[in-house]
């Protein structure tokens, strides 16, 4: 489980492909800290560290990941938002993130707010699984890339959101452009309030 609060972004440094499992290997600062079978957050998807070597990791992705999230377009020297699994004993400055993604999404949007910045996504809408609470509301949380954020201009396909200098420049939000693919989970707790509706 995570928070959506990204530590960093780390860089991939090799891919791999093995039948319909592709590997990856990253840096980032905290590897010397982190133990194989480990959960990390890689925009947003929750993979297991299976190798640490010569200070790099590696994670593998299995096809449906990278069918549901945007791994697979994935290249060398991209920068991924990483996030270890959330200590009990502490806060929970986002929300409650499994690190399950839902679905991709497309930057349709990107307005320099000075001082901040609005980015606009579009989603494939579908009428069914938003009943089971796949979908965004007004001042709801959503995560994007792994970032939890809250929702404004939530529409039928789509939403906004702002953000803030520090995110922007900590995480890859810095890289997204109109037209990029993001990975987006949808808050857990309305899942859980839309399936225990569907009883009544």
């Amino acid at each position: 489980m995570f928070s959506g609060i990204v530590e960093e972004f780390a860089t991939v440094v090799a891919i791999e492909k093995e039948m319909e499992n592709v590997h990856f290997t990253l840096t980032c600062s905290f590897v010397n800290e982190l133990k194989i079978d480990q959960s990390v957050a890689h925009n947003g998807v929750c993979l297991t560290v299976v190798k640490i070597e010569d200070g790099n990791y590696v994670v593998t992705a299995m096809k449906e990941t990278l069918l549901r999230s945007n791994l697979g377009l994935l290249k060398v020297g991209d920068k991924v938002n990483v996030e270890r699994s959330m200590m009990m004993n502490g806060r929970l400055d986002g929300h409650i993130v499994q690190g399950h993604v839902d679905q991709t999404a497309v930057c349709i949007g990107k307005e320099d707010q000075q001082g901040s910045y609005t980015f606009t996504f579009r989603y494939d809408f579908d009428r069914a699984m938003a009943r089971k609470g796949y979908m965004t509301v007004d001042k709801g949380s959503v995560t994007v890339n792994g970032v939890s954020l809250t929702v404004c201009n939530s529409q039928d396909d789509s939403f906004q959101v702002n953000i803030i200098p520090y995110t922007y420049d900590n995480t890859n939000f810095h890289q997204i452009e109109v037209g990029t693919v993001v990975n987006i989970e949808f808050d857990i707790i309305g899942k859980y309030i839309a399936r225990i509706n569907s009883f009544e």
